[in-house]
């Protein structure tokens, strides 16, 4: 079983936000996979719902609480080594441009406080990122990432119609590669999407 992770803010008001890209495309994977909406789990505090890509299962978590508490869903659930190394953690990336996806293996948070969220949680970082590109470059293509005060504003900001459009594609390169990692495993999903 594989356990893809969707992180994000839950509510309408954070929907098209920047740090809800996770969300967003692993909402694109269920919706191309054509399986059932994800129902609240409350012992988990999550969306839930399962399916399968040949004989390959998979379940889809998306947190319900804030960004910043995204491992409380997965404490009771990622409980073993092998599970973590099952587990797909989606979220959005300040340090990729803007619809560049990035799939890795046992890296460190980055800053990211979801992602640190869930290496407190299961206890490791063991575990596959697919992280999406959210920041804005300059002509030369170099990432212009946002600081002080702009960065929180950022992040939790709107797409702008253009960046929704690249987040649209994005979203769809993501959900092929969760079908990769799903059902070949991690490497062949990098060696293909990086």
């Amino acid at each position: 079983m594989h356990y893809i992770v969707g992180l994000g803010n839950p509510g309408e008001e954070y929907e098209l936000t920047r740090h809800n890209a996770g969300r967003i495309a692993v909402l694109n994977f269920i919706k191309k996979e054509g399986i059932e909406e994800p129902e609240f789990d409350k012992k988990l505090n999550a969306l839930v719902s399962e399916g399968k890509i040949g004989k390959e299962k998979f379940q889809i978590i998306l947190p319900e609480t804030f960004m910043n508490k995204s491992g409380n869903a997965l404490k009771n659930l990622i409980t073993s080594a092998k599970k973590t190394e099952s587990l797909i953690v989606v979220h959005d990336d300040i340090d990729l441009p803007l619809g560049k996806i990035k799939i890795s293996f046992a890296k460190n948070s980055g800053g990211h406080k979801g992602v640190e969220s869930v290496i407190k949680a299961v206890k490791t970082i063991n575990f596959t990122r697919l992280r999406i590109g959210i920041s804005l470059t300059n002509a030369k293509g170099m990432v212009k990432k946002p600081s002080g005060d702009k960065f929180l504003d950022y992040i939790v900001g709107k797409f702008k119609p253009a960046e929704l459009a690249e987040m649209k594609k994005a979203a769809k390169k993501s959900a092929e590669a969760l079908a990769v990692i799903v059902a070949d495993g991690t490497e062949k999903a990098m060696s293909e999407f990086n």
